[in-house]
């Protein structure tokens, strides 16, 4: 039985993962009982192109802030509509990626190797595995399907539609991107996973067990201790839940791609995933880059052109 299966069998069951093949994690350090408040908005950021935006969300039920780029023909076509990307930061918060992330895609964008597009940058908070969390209090996942995409196209001139979504995100971002991928095809027609993490089942990988404290924390305030809801929202299992809805001819992903880098901690994982999408018959691209460790921008400019490819691909001449 592979590993995989098993440790969804075992968490499922309430069992603990530590058995003869799998070694028991060590106790990680008490976290705090005080459960810190939940900030919805962010600092604005400023950079060229960049608008910082708050909206009232019903789901939240807060005032949520988010920043968005936009590319130089959204002022000089004004009757134009764009499509949009949905960038998922990594954990710790995506403020500082912001400025460096628009500068890349508006000199892409300005030398023609991209569509025109929007880059849409929700706060995602530090570390909400841009999951809905078990206890409620932080429904990061359906604030942004629910609430802030609709919002988005009723504010901007976009293309409202799956085809004008493209969905992306980096480490944290990408475990978002993946899942939600895989859960919503009627909302994003393509999804793009960039060192995603973290996939392992049993929530042990290098990452994890280097930071204990981060790990239980994580695991308090997004899956309350429950490892159940932690593998239910794994994209493990998320994906054999949609593998029948996703290969289906309406809802199918015009583009699902993943992206790691031979020198990366979460590589293992990802190759993995690689290989449980395989045998699910969804289809998918996997490009490992050389030489690349954890490191967003490394792999953007390694990729180079096939980066750019990839947004045409999805947008074509839109």
């Amino acid at each position: 039985m592979r590993r995989s299966l098993l440790l969804v069998l075992l968490a499922l069951s309430g069992c603990s993962a530590g058995t003869a093949s799998s070694p028991v994690a060590p106790v990680p350090p008490a976290v705090p009982s005080v459960v810190p408040p939940v900030v919805w908005t962010t600092t604005a950021i400023s950079a060229p192109r960049v608008q910082y935006r708050t909206f009232s969300s019903a789901i939240a039920r807060a005032t949520v802030s988010y920043h968005v780029y936009t590319p130089p023909q959204y002022d000089s076509e004004p009757a134009r509509r764009f499509p949009v990307l949905y960038w998922l930061h990594g954990s710790g918060g995506g403020l500082g990626g912001i400025a460096i992330l628009t500068a890349y895609f508006d000199d892409a964008i300005r030398a023609g190797r991209t569509p025109p597009m929007l880059v849409v940058f929700p706060n995602g908070m530090a570390s909400s595995m841009w999951a809905d969390s078990k206890d409620g209090r932080v429904p990061m996942e359906s604030m942004v399907v629910r609430d802030l995409v609709p919002h988005v196209d009723a504010t901007f001139r976009t293309m409202a539609t799956r085809d004008g979504r493209l969905l992306e995100g980096f480490s944290m971002g990408g475990l978002g991107a993946s899942r939600w991928g895989l859960r919503y095809p009627e909302v994003f027609g393509a999804m793009s996973m960039f060192a995603a993490g973290p996939l392992d089942l049993d929530f042990n990988g290098p990452r994890a067990t280097g930071n204990l404290a981060e790990r239980a924390q994580i695991l308090r305030d997004v899956y309350s201790d429950d490892m159940t809801y932690y593998v239910a929202q794994n994209p493990f299992t998320v994906a054999e839940q949609y593998a029948a809805t996703i290969r289906g001819t309406s809802r199918a992903l015009t583009r699902f791609r993943q992206v790691v880098g031979q020198l990366d901690f979460t590589l293992p994982a990802n190759d993995e995933f690689r290989a449980h999408v395989t045998r699910l018959a969804i289809v998918q691209e996997y490009t490992l880059v050389p030489n690349v460790g954890h490191d967003t921008m490394a792999l953007l400019e390694a990729l180079g052109d096939r980066n750019f490819a990839f947004y045409r691909a999805v947008f074509g001449g839109r």
